[in-house]
């Protein structure tokens, strides 16, 4: 728990120093706040809008088991395959059957937070196949060794000479080539991938409970090549992303699009119903859906937390939250960054090692107040540290500090006889820990009660 939390401080103090960085960070998120307005628009009533999709999101989940039998039996009968995985190394050990059957040598695969998750690619290499990523954003990660910094622009933080840098040393590519450059050729190389994988895996944005579905949407195209060139289409899915029918999607695929990139609908919008059936001349032969559980039924259980499964991965709480534009993605060391991941991770892993998320929020409410379906994030953070506290995952100084406080809080008249500069000291200097990221706490000499009474007198 404290080399969790140390790594977090130590990674977060450095990123907060880093002016280059938080450039790169406003410079991008400004783009995406100056377009987000537009996008929303095409709704008449946002906040409508955002309401019904979490209705939408809560049935689903309230009848969740129902929801998904719906959905495997619909999509069986079409020739699809699904796998119940519990937790990431079922998943991964699925994955890996299907690949030896299929004698895979080379993958390739769009961008999907649930197999970064995983570690699929890490495992992948272990046992000997390529795995590509065709998303741009991806692609540029993985020539970098990085992990996705967010949950949908995956290199935010790289400017464009970050990038002609890293082609021009990995690929030989000229540096001074021009973004559209860069484009043409990643596109030649990954078009050439394309043609040698025998396996293709996707991710789901949303799992169509009525016709037995998948829904994926994408700007790039790189998500329907990866699943229709193939001759094996793999798609591993969190079993959150269920939506009861196909007509929600003129609902979820709007507020998606807006909340994730500023668009009316994104580029790219595709539902895949199973592989390619006698009368169909593209597609794959094989498909298989793996359903992954992996600590999400932990937050379904869990009355109060359940509601941060309604998330539809649109990233609009991290281009918001003030904490995750100081400190960025990969300081959170989980796939899933910014406020979400900080509600979710606790539960997906174990509280006791990282619990010192939920205490990377400025309670702001910022994060809240755009989410797209209405999350109540900032009331889930606090739950999270009600729920350490409640299990025991806090040191006896800090339980025992607390209840010094409480008792002085009850007590104004304990409150009144430390003046300011007692105050002082004990926060500057007996306190240990407070001035390692933070300036002097200065009170002042009277308290608000003793100017008061001054004033004022008992009444």
């Amino acid at each position: 728990m404290k080399e969790t939390a140390s790594n977090f401080i130590a990674k977060s103090t450095d990123k907060a120093a880093d002016r280059e960085h938080r450039r790169k960070i406003n410079f991008n998120i400004g783009k995406y706040n100056s377009v987000v307005p537009i996008g929303k628009q095409q709704f008449s009533d946002v906040n409508l809008a955002r309401e019904r999709a979490k209705n939408l999101k809560w049935k689903a989940l309230e009848t969740l088991d129902n929801q998904l039998e719906t959905f495997e039996v619909a999509i069986t009968k079409r020739g699809a395959k699904v796998i119940w995985a519990e937790d990431a190394q079922q998943a991964l050990e699925a994955v890996q059957k299907i690949c030896e059957e299929k004698k895979c040598k080379t993958l390739v695969k769009s961008k999907s937070m649930v197999t970064e998750e995983i570690h699929l690619n890490k495992f992948l290499e272990k046992i000997g196949i390529e795995s590509v990523e065709t998303d741009l954003g991806e692609y540029i990660q993985q020539l970098d060794g990085e992990a996705p910094y967010h949950i949908v622009t995956p290199a935010m933080h790289k400017s464009k000479e970050d990038v002609a840098k890293l082609f021009a040393e990995k690929l030989g590519t000229d540096p001074n080539l021009t973004p559209e450059e860069l484009t043409l050729v990643a596109r030649q190389v990954l078009r050439e991938k394309y043609t040698k994988a025998e396996v293709g895996i996707t991710g789901a944005n949303f799992i169509i409970a009525d016709i037995g579905a998948i829904a994926v949407t994408e700007n790039e195209g790189n998500a329907r090549l990866s699943c229709a060139w193939p001759k094996t289409h793999i798609v591993i899915t969190g079993i959150e992303k269920v939506i009861p029918s196909m007509n929600d999607l003129a609902l979820f695929w709007p507020l998606l699009a807006t909340y994730g990139t500023g668009q009316r609908v994104t580029v790219y919008s595709t539902i895949i119903t199973g592989p390619k059936q006698e009368n169909e001349t593209d597609g794959p032969e094989d498909m298989y859906v793996i359903l992954l559980d992996n600590g999400r039924t932990n937050i379904l259980a869990n009355e109060k937390q359940r509601e941060s499964l309604y998330c539809i991965r649109c990233g609009a709480c991290l281009n918001a939250c003030p904490v995750y534009k100081n400190i960025g993605g990969h300081t959170y060391a989980t796939a899933y960054s910014g406020p979400i991941g900080s509600v979710i991770t606790p539960h997906l892993k174990e509280m006791d090692q990282w619990k010192h998320l939920s205490y990377a929020s400025s309670l702001c409410g910022n994060c809240t107040e755009v989410c797209a379906v209405k999350i109540n994030l900032h009331e889930l953070l606090l739950e999270n540290r009600h729920e350490a506290v409640d299990e025991g995952n806090s040191s006896f100084v800090e339980r025992t500090a607390w209840k010094m406080w409480k008792q002085g809080m009850l007590r104004r008249k304990w409150m009144n006889m430390a003046g300011g500069a007692t105050k002082n000291w004990v926060v500057n200097s007996l306190v240990k820990g407070w001035k390692e990221h933070r300036g002097n706490m200065e009170f002042p000499k009277k308290s608000f009660n003793q100017l008061w009474k001054e004033k004022y007198g008992n009444r």
